[in-house]
């Protein structure tokens, strides 16, 4: 998955696909509602939201700035705790890295946890290559795994499934990978729930190699934090003699103070909660407790190159809440799947086409998945302007442009398909310097205006194919204007 998913169309062909799913339409209206309501009202509670926003955003903004030191920092305080830092420029180096790792331990099996930077590059497929079973442990990413499937949601990966979904496929498949679901399962949540400890309970006291990521690193005490909410992560941190911890470069905080505006804003704003009801922290190799032997990798793959762009940059800042999915209409009708990556909805619109680049098609669709209305920006608690970011991405798809890669600068060639687009644009700024065409234009369209169609022919289907043209008015603004207020005064 270090690219875009196998098979994905690009999203305006996956989206009117999944539009027409009223099960799945059912789902995500369901669970994004009932999200978004609680965070609001978990938000609401704190007198001092905005200034925590600001707060937050200034510490990132602050750390990118500074990225090399502090990420030098944290190697020296991780090292100096007793583990390992290992630097992966790319998904196949990590990849070869852990995989590395772990053979050298002698295991086959490893259990996993907060790990969408491993979906992100694939790491369960690049193990299984090596004869490595790895086996998800969070109740939603179970759900994904047993049912061959993709996450579709941030914060909860199984958000299209409702519970009948969920008890057939425990039904199914849990006896393939380990414990069975016991006999007669129903699709009450407490039952699904308890089949599910049962059976990852048997992968956690038998692992002996645990891969986590992180929601946030402290680049002064090399501690990494997970904020989680099943106890899933305290199972996987603690019990395997081998811990590999791979963690995205911008999770990196300076100092362990930072943490407290983070532990604030990422509940609530995720799980609508005061705080997590677990949040672990490791530091390091301690003996007789905890892992025997802990590596971190460091992985770039792309987040350099979107640190050089001086707008979308601020698209790392993101600490992976998923508010913004909840409130979207696009995402809440489209689902997740459609956007063709592990970060789907406003935020992953906006962060994919950084990582991976806008060479493919689905890459190249991601910046127009959005209507624009700014909901996501209103809702995120480090304060991303992601319409502005994709509006900036827009721009390079239909122009093509400057962009850094490998550390060095390109010029990225035009997509296909937006020539007309682009030749629009060009007529109406020649239209728009030239007042005297502006004018004559006007007024031509007005008179017309009862033969002009309700809808666009050729490339401008796409955008007349779901509204109709605005109407046309009777009289140009201009005309109006000389023929009701020539010759009044300004304060008239």
């Amino acid at each position: 998955m270090s690219g875009t998913f196998v098979g994905m169309p690009a999203f305006p062909v996956a989206a009117r696909d999944a539009v027409r799913d009223t099960t799945l339409r059912g789902n995500l209206r369901h669970a994004t509602h009932t999200i978004r309501a609680k965070r609001a009202a978990a938000v609401a509670e704190v007198s001092d939201w905005a200034e925590l926003r600001e707060a937050g955003k200034r510490i990132k903004d602050h750390t990118l700035r500074h990225l090399d030191r502090y990420l030098e920092q944290l190697e020296e305080s991780v090292t100096a705790a007793g583990g390992t830092v290992h630097w992966a420029a790319d998904a196949d180096e990590a990849n070869r890295i852990v995989a590395g790792l772990v053979k050298a331990t002698g295991e086959s099996e490893v259990v996993k946890v907060k790990s969408m930077a491993t979906q992100e590059i694939g790491l369960n497929e690049a193990l299984e290559a090596e004869g490595i079973a790895a086996y998800e442990t969070d109740l939603a990413e179970l759900i994904v795994q047993l049912g061959k499937d993709r996450p579709s949601h941030i914060l909860v990966p199984a958000i299209h499934r409702n519970r009948g979904e969920i008890r057939e496929i425990f039904a199914r498949e849990m006896g393939e990978w380990g414990r069975p679901a016991p006999e007669g399962l129903t699709d009450a949540p407490a039952e699904l729930a308890e089949a599910a400890r049962q059976h990852l309970r048997e992968k956690f006291l038998r692992a002996r190699v645990g891969i986590s990521g992180a929601n946030f690193m402290v680049a002064e005490t090399g501690t990494l934090v997970v904020v989680e909410s099943e106890g899933n992560g305290r199972m996987c941190l603690t019990l395997p003699e081998t811990l590999i911890s791979v963690v995205g470069i911008e999770k990196v905080v300076p100092t362990w103070r930072d943490l407290e505006v983070f532990l604030q804003t990422l509940p609530r704003s995720s799980t609508a909660e005061r705080m997590n009801p677990y949040t672990s922290t490791w530091t390091g190799t301690t003996d007789g407790d905890g892992p025997r032997s802990f590596h971190l990798v460091l992985l770039d793959n792309g987040r350099t190159h979107t640190l050089a762009d001086e707008v979308g940059r601020q698209a790392l800042r993101c600490i992976r809440c998923s508010a913004c999915l909840n409130v979207c209409p696009v995402y809440e009708r489209a689902g997740g799947h459609a956007y063709g990556s592990v970060y789907p909805g406003p935020i992953g619109a906006i962060l994919s086409p950084q990582l991976r680049g806008t060479g493919s098609e689905v890459d190249a669709s991601l910046p127009f998945a959005s209507s624009l209305c700014g909901a996501c920006y209103e809702v995120c608690p480090v304060a991303i302007d992601i319409p502005e970011v994709l509006v900036h991405l827009r721009e390079r798809v239909a122009q093509g442009g400057e962009v850094t890669r490998g550390g060095n600068k390109v010029v990225l060639k035009p997509a296909k398909g937006h020539a007309a687009e682009r030749a629009a644009m060009r007529a109406a700024r020649w239209a728009f310097t030239c007042p005297g065409a502006l004018r004559t234009g006007q007024r031509l369209a007005s008179r017309t205006r009862r033969l002009h169609p309700r809808t666009l022919p050729g490339p401008g289907r796409a955008w007349s194919g779901t509204r109709d043209l605005p109407p046309v008015p009777a009289e140009p603004f201009r005309d109006w204007w000389q023929r009701t207020r020539s010759g009044k005064g300004a304060a008239k």
